[in-house]
């Protein structure tokens, strides 16, 4: 009674609709309490402890699917860094009850696709149709950071059938390791900084790995030019590439290289240059503890085992182990760009001034 008095002489005070809520909830009144909660947030929608009460109270009601949503809207104004005093065990509590909204949700979801025939590729869009809605993952759009080609599909890993040459690069997996391995004996091999920018660049998101050891690549053939002092250990590796799509664009096509990822490092999220192109790693050394996220899907390397990715969607990789890692990486041509499209591009970027953009 002394606070259903304090909020009828003072109604803009949300500490007191929230005092009443739990009052009134704690004395079995839920409805009471949703009522004084619903008050609260007409005062602070996005007030976190007043979400999460009426997320509770929903649960409490029996109202799974508008808790779950509630749960969901409550952890989205949690804040960075460690909980709340106070509200630590509640946001637990949340996140445990949302995560299993968000995969009922996903199952249920799933039942509408099981006749629908799909092929493989097509079963995997299906999928993250299914998990975007249950806000599971959510869309990442390209990124280039300097030419973006209007139309070409935002594929995170592109289906392999797209690209019948990666079966024999598969199968050269152990030659190719080997020229890499012959190439560093030799101590002829030019190892260099992946990620060399000047120091008056605005690129913080490389401010940790500029210039760095931790990350380091053996380039082959770098922004359209082959780089003899390593190439030339590589004769099969590059009688390889010489079968691959890659782009042909002056200063800054094709590239290829072996990627050195040191130990307990961690290459932070980024886009790449270009959409008109798209980049294929093959892991040769894979030590526990690493792997690959592009855009919401993520994926641990297997030794010979490719794939395609779209660089330009947010990408990132990490060693947490103790030993190095080594993929061996190169550029090819978008697959959905034509003929006349590819001829196009070859000719627009150079004369930007910024074809030779580091990035892949």
């Amino acid at each position: 009674r002394l606070l259903e008095a304090a909020v009828a002489e003072t109604p803009d005070r949300l500490e007191a609709w929230l005092k009443l809520a739990a009052m009134c909830r704690g004395t079995g009144d839920p409805a009471g309490a949703m009522a004084a909660v619903s008050r609260a947030l007409a005062l602070e929608p996005l007030d976190l402890s007043a979400l999460l009460m009426r997320a509770m109270l929903l649960e409490r009601m029996g109202r799974e699917g508008e808790a779950g949503e509630a749960y969901g809207q409550a952890l989205a104004q949690r804040p960075a860094g460690e909980a709340p005093p106070g509200l630590a065990t509640m946001i637990a509590h949340a996140e445990r009850s949302y995560r299993d909204f968000q995969e009922a949700m996903a199952e249920r979801l799933r039942g509408g696709a099981t006749e629908a025939g799909a092929s493989a590729e097509e079963a995997a869009r299906i999928e993250r149709f299914v998990t975007n809605i249950a806000r599971q993952t959510r869309p990442y759009a390209q990124e280039a950071s300097h030419f973006h080609y209007p139309g070409l599909p935002p594929v995170e890993f592109h289906d392999r059938s797209r690209f019948p040459w990666l079966d024999e690069i598969e199968a050269a997996a152990a030659v190719i390791r080997a020229e890499f391995d012959a190439l560093v004996e030799s101590e002829a091999a030019e190892l260099v900084p992946y990620i060399q920018y000047p120091d008056d660049v605005p690129l913080r998101q490389w401010e940790a790995l500029n210039r760095s050891r931790a990350w380091t690549a053996v380039h082959l053939l770098r922004n359209g030019r082959r780089v003899e002092r390593n190439a030339r250990h590589c004769p099969r590796t590059m009688a390889l590439l010489a079968r691959v799509p890659q782009p042909d664009v002056p200063g800054a096509s094709p590239n290829a290289m072996f990627s050195l990822l040191a130990p307990r490092t961690r290459i932070p999220p980024h886009t790449g240059v270009a959409n008109t192109r798209l980049v294929c790693h093959l892991p040769l050394v894979v030590p526990p503890g690493c792997g690959f996220r592009v855009g919401a899907s993520s994926r641990a390397w297997e030794v010979g085992r490719g794939f395609v990715f779209d660089d330009t969607i947010e990408h990132e990789a990490w060693n947490d182990s103790a030993e190095l890692r080594v993929v061996f990486i190169f550029d090819i041509w978008a697959w959905a760009l034509s003929e006349a499209e590819r001829r196009a591009v070859a000719a627009i970027m150079p004369r930007s001034g910024a074809a030779g953009a580091e990035g892949l």
